[in-house]
């Protein structure tokens, strides 16, 4: 830190209570319709896409706030994301990595619910089917509807809508403080990740506005290269010839 910079104990203050008292997330959620403004749209969004990212942890995280996620095998946390069209986080929830996308979704959902009380449909993968779709349509009137894989996919593809979160995970991971979650209390992982979509935000505020697409955004499947066969050698030592004796008579 510089001179000029603030005592760390005054930074760490304003976070605790900004957080606390509600001040950051009314920070976001005008900073996010000011942006939909600035861009031309609706301030508010009726679509959201789900998706979650897996995360290590340093070792200040405690036991109690941290799982094992079978399907990635990383035993940490878990970040669930809730983004528009335009890739803007509407909600951000950290957990530990050991419940199932479906079952972590049903607070997600219901967080945004009570907040967005517009939305109307949400985007999900395979991951987020079962009972969680009769159960959102029923108790919050939310219809979710999945983007499932390409039967032919072999790799990494772009898929339809879904690539939108995506995208956004790759700006969380640009900060360094969210490469690794050090934070000991979840609720502060999550003011960070915050506090990178409000950088974003009034990033965009100082751009001129982008022009209206007018065709829709291609969506191409990215084939993965194959594995290389392995190439053999074949040995240039000599080898050694043995013969089987011969009875002579």
């Amino acid at each position: 830190m510089s001179r000029h910079s603030l005592p760390w104990r005054t930074v760490y203050g304003f976070f605790q209570r900004w957080r606390a008292n509600g001040t950051l997330a009314h920070i976001h959620a005008e900073l996010h319709q000011m942006v939909r403004i600035h861009d031309g749209l609706n301030p508010r969004t009726v679509a959201v896409i789900l998706d979650s990212q897996s995360v290590k942890g340093a070792e200040t995280v405690g036991a109690d706030s941290r799982g094992f996620d079978g399907g990635k095998l990383i035993n940490w946390r878990k970040r669930h994301l809730a983004v528009d069209m335009q890739g803007l986080a509407l909600a951000v929830m950290v957990t530990n990595a050991s419940p199932h996308d479906s079952i972590s979704a049903r607070d997600q959902l219901f967080r945004l619910r009570l907040t967005h009380s517009e939305l109307a449909i949400a985007w999900v993968d395979s991951a987020y089917g079962g009972s969680l779709v009769d159960w959102s349509h029923s108790f919050l009137n939310i219809t979710l509807k999945t983007v499932p894989r390409r039967k032919d996919q072999d790799g990494f593809a772009v898929l339809a809508k879904r690539w939108r979160v995506e995208r956004a995970i790759s700006w969380i991971m640009r900060a360094r403080r969210n490469v690794r979650d050090y934070e000991r209390l979840v609720s502060h992982s999550e003011a960070h990740i915050t506090w990178t979509f409000i950088t974003l935000m009034v990033r965009r505020l100082t751009r001129p506005p982008r022009p209206p697409r007018t065709e829709p955004h291609p969506v191409e499947p990215v084939k993965a290269a194959g594995k290389p066969k392995p190439i053999r050698l074949r040995s240039l030592q000599p080898r050694t010839i043995r013969l089987a004796p011969t009875t002579l008579r």
